[in-house]
């Protein structure tokens, strides 16, 4: 429990008041983010897809007490995902696209993923950044792997959407997904690009929801799942285009520099590479998605990081590639192009 200051503070009787608001802002985020989640477990949002309704309605929809669908849905009105007129509720905009029902732009495995999973890591974070994460993602159990394969693969659908756009596909015929997940990537790309057909390298474990999410799109002919590890072994060759997504901030640099090299031993002459993730500034400080999503992969991951463009600019020229160019996608994360380098 605590008081809210909203007056200015003198820190000593010569200086001028300094406002608290943003510290107090900020530390309180844990807050909405914790009604949000409730609000999403208790299907709150998924209440008010086909119809608005009182809070009465809301109670009976969600088998809450009334008491309790209130308090959830006047802090959803409150952060602006809910609208209140009168005594009925309805879902924003926002709310009704993103969190009230199952399309490809549905984020409800996000916020599972951020409250079972990174929340309570998150909770350590001070542990994590003195002395390493108590316990890694590869760690988690059977149940909740499958929670953070789905958060990850709705919250990959916005960038590889953007990147089936962004990038010029159309001189490229064999693609390789390297850590590819759950096949999201290849599947968002060769559905935009008929000519292009793909391989999605991953662990066993992740390989077998692969291969059923590529059957669920109905591309087994296009999209060959491929079980072995991206960090062992001799990668897989007669591909012309190379994707590594949101895998490079799973490792150290030395890691990534090897990870990088070995793709350029398996790249044939005009080969390009994407390289997608939550790229940042020289100081790290931009985009501030990335900044704080450093604090996620420390929680997580023993050497976890967000990098520079700069950074991963170096490790292409010291591996054999030479830098093309940087793109910005969605949700803080870009794309930075490579190419062998003559």
């Amino acid at each position: 429990m605590g008081t809210q200051i909203s007056t200015p503070v003198a820190t000593d009787r010569h200086s001028d008041p300094v406002s608290p608001d943003l510290i107090l802002q900020l530390a309180s985020g844990f807050m909405a983010a914790k009604h949000l989640f409730a609000a999403n477990e208790l299907g709150v949002f998924e209440a008010l897809a086909d119809s608005p309704t009182t809070i009465d309605g809301l109670a009976a929809r969600t088998g809450l007490t009334r008491r309790a669908a209130r308090i959830s849905a006047d802090a959803m009105v409150a952060l602006g995902l809910l609208e209140r007129e009168a005594d009925t509720y309805r879902n924003s905009e926002t709310a009704d696209a993103l969190l009230a029902r199952q399309s490809p732009a549905d984020l409800r495995p996000v916020l599972r993923l951020w409250d079972k999973v990174s929340y309570p890591a998150w909770q350590e974070l001070a542990g994590a950044l003195a002395r390493g994460p108590s316990k890694e993602v590869f760690e988690l159990d059977d149940e909740l792997q499958e929670v953070v394969a789905a958060g990850i693969e709705a919250h990959a659908a916005g960038p590889a959407t953007a990147l089936a756009k962004a990038f010029d596909f159309s001189a490229h015929r064999r693609l390789l997904d390297i850590g590819g997940g759950t096949g999201s990537w290849s599947i968002a790309i060769v559905e935009k690009h008929p000519q292009l057909d793909a391989a999605v390298l991953e662990l066993p474990a992740v390989a077998e929801v692969a291969r059923r999410r590529v059957a669920e799109a109905e591309l087994e002919w296009r999209i060959r799942v491929i079980s072995g590890d991206a960090m062992r072994g001799r990668l897989p060759s007669g591909y012309d285009l190379f994707l590594l997504a949101n895998i490079v901030a799973y490792w150290s640099p030395e890691e990534n520099r090897s990870l990088l090299q070995r793709v350029r031993d398996a790249a044939e002459a005009g080969s390009r590479l994407l390289a997608v993730d939550f790229w940042t500034n020289a100081s790290h400080t931009e985009p501030l998605a990335a900044a704080l999503m450093a604090g996620e992969f420390a929680v997580h991951l023993r050497d976890g990081d967000v990098y520079s463009v700069d950074e991963v600019r170096g490790w292409l020229e010291d591996t054999g590639w030479g830098f093309v160019e940087h793109v910005d996608l969605v949700g803080g994360q870009s794309v930075v192009v490579a190419e062998v380098a003559e």
